[in-house]
């Protein structure tokens, strides 16, 4: 990894940490707005707001990708092109998780009420539910940015994988996956707040048995001119960097006691977390009902596939349906990035599934 392909992906998470803490800053003061005697009511009138801040810093956060993973490519002397461009307003709209972002939204005010029924305060439970809204708001900002991130680099045939880049500060299950190289089809682990970020690379040196490696002893440490921000893919650099007060507070007083006495950080923290996931095509599989709705965007390109299949034209409106065209019903759910690199066997298969699920263009 060159110092270039490293000031890169650094002025990348300054973009994408921009976008978070502007979008951040929006929701609190629409948040702010809500009338703590009448919540739901309230809460109904400012959604629009809220989807809005949310919904516009997710596609912005889509479009940095294309131009940062091409740019990592051409640093390592890739000047091919890419197979396609990530949709950005795929990613908008949606929560990582799959579900409606707007029912993500709505989960502070149901925290809310039920902080107020379990006894706090007015003010406390909406501190409590204001805390909630901003954590959801940093994370779905950054998600959108980090599966962007990952349709570019399978867009992209000679980008073989990414390293995992931590910003601090983070936790142990973060920093214990500092500088693991992974292949593209490989999701991106995070949890809510997460700052870690892809390195693109083209070359990556996999560990056969396990289908990642790591970076050994390669410390990123650059430089501390004015907006820049630190990044780390050794574990043992960002555990040294830290006092001795923040290691225990990370990894707990017996845990930071162990590493320091030469234990296996990996050992120490369990890094490993679920995902949500639903019933599909006979399996348990990551998807999303967002897009899938007569107007989505989703909803239309299944038509008009269907369409070029059968020869048969869909109705378009009531009108048309009236007027005898059938009806198209969409059964197939639409797959999020990191299901389709889990179920395609081959770098084209991936990119047709993003192609059809709507992610690339």
């Amino acid at each position: 990894m060159s110092q270039q392909t490293q000031a890169l992906a650094l002025a990348h998470y300054a973009r994408l940490r921009t976008l978070s803490q502007r979008a951040v800053a929006r929701v609190e003061t629409v948040w702010r707005r809500i009338d703590r005697a009448d919540i739901s009511r309230s809460w109904a009138e400012v959604a629009p707001l809220l989807m809005s801040a949310v919904m516009e810093a997710q596609e912005q956060a889509a479009q940095l990708a294309d131009p940062y993973v091409a740019a990592v490519a051409a640093a390592e002397g890739d000047e091919s092109a890419a197979a396609g461009r990530v949709t950005a307003r795929a990613f908008s709209g949606i929560a990582s998780d799959g579900r409606p972002l707007l029912s993500l939204l709505y989960q502070p005010v149901i925290d809310w009420k039920v902080r107020m029924a379990a006894g706090q305060s007015v003010d406390a439970a909406f501190r409590g539910s204001l805390a909630s809204a901003l954590r959801i708001t940093a994370t779905q900002v950054a998600d959108a940015g980090r599966g962007a991130t990952g349709v570019a680099m399978a867009g992209r045939r000679t980008i073989q994988g990414y390293v995992r880049v931590v910003q601090p500060p983070a936790c142990g299950r973060c920093i214990i996956l500092a500088g693991r190289e992974y292949g593209w089809n490989r999701g991106f682990q995070r949890h809510p707040k997460c700052d870690c970020i892809h390195l693109p690379t083209t070359l990556i040196a996999r560990d056969q048995g396990r289908g990642r490696g790591r970076l050994d002893g390669d410390r990123f440490t650059p430089t501390t001119r004015p907006g820049s921000a630190p990044g780390f893919i050794d574990p043992r650099a960002y555990f040294d960097g830290l006092s001795r007060a923040e290691q225990e507070r990370v990894f707990g007083a017996a845990g930071a006691r162990a590493i320091r006495e030469g234990a296996d950080m990996a050992q120490v923290v369990n890094a490993r977390r679920g995902m949500t996931t639903m019933s599909a095509y006979g399996r348990r599989v990551l998807a999303t009902t967002e897009g899938a709705t007569r107007r989505g965007s989703f909803y239309r390109l299944e038509r008009e596939r269907t369409e070029a299949q059968t020869g048969i034209r869909f109705a378009r409106d009531r009108t048309e349906a009236r007027r005898g065209f059938p009806r198209f019903e969409l059964r197939t759910p639409r797959l999020m990035p990191e299901e389709i690199y889990r179920l395609a066997e081959s770098r084209d298969e991936a990119i047709r599934m993003l192609r059809r699920f709507g992610y690339l263009q």
